[in-house]
């Protein structure tokens, strides 16, 4: 995890394709690559993005250092030639990126890389690796805080997460979705994000009872006093033991600032109300019910829907693994390649699977927003060097059923290019907020999705759209591979 250079983090292809472009291409022919998604993840309707500061790293550190040229000449494929060109590789090319916390749609670039062909090959795997595995996180942690209608989300997963890597990584993108903390310390190092934790059933069981188990914890951690009740019997013992513990605090006068108990087994809806009216019985009714115990968006809304008494939900192992939708199925494809003239010429990748056929050319996105609500209308893919006036009316169809069009009148709608510039001449020229900043930009972006579309089931579908101009391309290229 402390390895900085990431630049054999790649496919093999990747190199012996760029051996390839070495021997029989103009190594600096410029191109353009999209990454972007087919499907949002978990059946929903929308993704999050995240990950760009890590791309950012990457591509920063990429060099190949004498350890990664003997390893590549010992698999006794690449020439000497092309690892002496190794030696010297550097990026110098352009990336654009839509921002981390961005409500992104299918088919619209989360990356795009304009570099000599070699480079912008290379970047391919790990721009994707990064990309997919937070920005999966972040949608899902997006549901999970959606389903909470505003209670607390805290991140529990390290334990059950696909490596060391995938748990750090997978906080901060679970911390931009939403969530208000991490048990996670290291992301907490790393990221300056909050801790959070109570206490295991170890801790209950390694005293001679019940009671003095609470009382010690409550002793050390008075201001910060959640206790786990169901290591026993969560009502006829953890419960009345929590209670007896808070009311020798209140009569100590130890200030009660942070308090209650955890729900890890049992009927969840059931125990939580017969808790929630024994504390509030016992005088505590700010008392904090949380729960943990394998939740995911869906347990969690129905157990909202049963009536539940909680209020700060601790959630694992389906967050930090996405464990419904374990991919974000993110990809990179060829978008153009620049003349002798210096001009892009676009490229179109065909399919017999509709979704998968590309969209050609130099391209950004605008999102359209309905004036009167600030919420998203649609977006718009088009070429960049495209120019459009509010004040006009816009002309929306959808590229794949073009017969379905919506017209929007001129001054009804405000338009936001999304994409913005990260590297421009292989420098770094965007600085990466920090994470808490990402989180509370993320909840002003979800803020502007329809109910609809935010709904965990059968989500309204917010429709991504090509300017006519983009479309033109698009089926005249089509025509032209037809005939070939």
């Amino acid at each position: 995890m402390d390895r900085q250079n990431l630049t054999l983090l790649t496919d093999l292809y990747e190199l012996t394709m760029m051996q390839g472009y070495f021997n029989n291409k103009d190594q600096n022919e410029t191109v353009i690559f999209d990454a972007f998604y087919r499907s949002n993840p978990c059946a929903g309707g929308f993704a999050i993005a995240a990950g760009l500061e890590q791309v950012i790293q990457y591509v920063k550190n990429l060099h190949f250092d004498d350890e990664d040229i003997k390893y590549l000449a010992s698999l006794g494929i690449f020439s000497k030639d092309f690892l002496d060109y190794l030696k010297d590789f550097k990026f110098t090319g352009d990336i654009y990126a839509i921002p981390e916390g961005t409500v992104v749609f299918p088919r619209e670039p989360l990356v795009k890389v304009i570099a000599p062909i070699m480079q912008a090959q290379l970047v391919e795997t790990a721009i994707l690796n990064i990309v997919n595995h937070q920005s999966l996180i972040a949608t899902k942690a997006a549901r999970v805080c959606y389903a909470a209608h505003g209670d607390g989300i805290m991140e529990f997963g390290l334990r059950r997460a696909q490596g060391p890597d995938a748990g750090v990584y997978g906080a901060r993108a679970a911390m931009i979705g939403g969530c208000i903390g991490t048990s996670n310390v290291l992301c907490g190092q790393l990221f300056d994000v909050p801790v959070k934790g109570t206490h295991a059933h170890s801790w209950i069981m390694s005293f001679p009872d019940e009671y003095t188990a609470f009382k010690t914890y409550a002793d050390m951690y008075p201001s910060a006093c959640i206790l786990l009740v169901d290591t026993y019997d969560t009502l006829k013992s953890g419960v009345p033991n929590a209670i007896r513990v808070f009311t020798e605090m209140r009569q100590a006068g130890i200030p009660l600032s942070y308090y209650g108990i955890r729900l890890d087994s049992g009927d969840l809806a059931y125990l939580s109300k017969k808790a929630r009216k024994m504390l509030d019985d016992a005088g505590f009714p700010d008392a904090v019910i949380s729960a943990s115990n394998d939740l995911d968006e869906f347990l969690i809304q129905s157990l909202k829907d049963q009536g539940a008494a909680i209020t700060s939900w601790g959630v694992g192992t389906h967050m930090i693994t996405s464990k419904d939708c374990p991919s974000f199925g993110g990809v990179y494809k060829l978008a153009a390649v620049m003349d002798k003239d210096g001009k892009f010429v676009p490229k179109i990748k065909l399919s017999e699977n509709t979704e998968k056929v590309t969209n050609p050319g130099n391209k950004t996105i605008y999102r359209i927003y309905e004036k009167e609500t600030g919420k998203i209308k649609a977006d718009l893919i088009c070429l960049v060097d495209e120019k459009f006036d509010e004040n006009e009316p816009m002309l929306l169809f959808d590229p794949n059923e073009p017969w379905k069009k919506t017209k929007l009148a001129g001054g009804s709608y405000i338009l936001r290019e999304l994409m913005m510039p990260i590297f421009q001449g292989g420098e770094c020229c965007y600085t990466s907020p920090k994470v808490m900043d990402i989180r509370a930009y993320c909840q002003k972006e979800l803020d502007t999705l329809w109910e609809e579309t935010r709904r965990l089931v059968n989500p309204h579908k917010v429709y991504v759209d090509l300017s006519s101009k983009l479309y033109d391309i698009k089926i005249q290229l089509l025509d032209r591979m037809n005939q070939m």
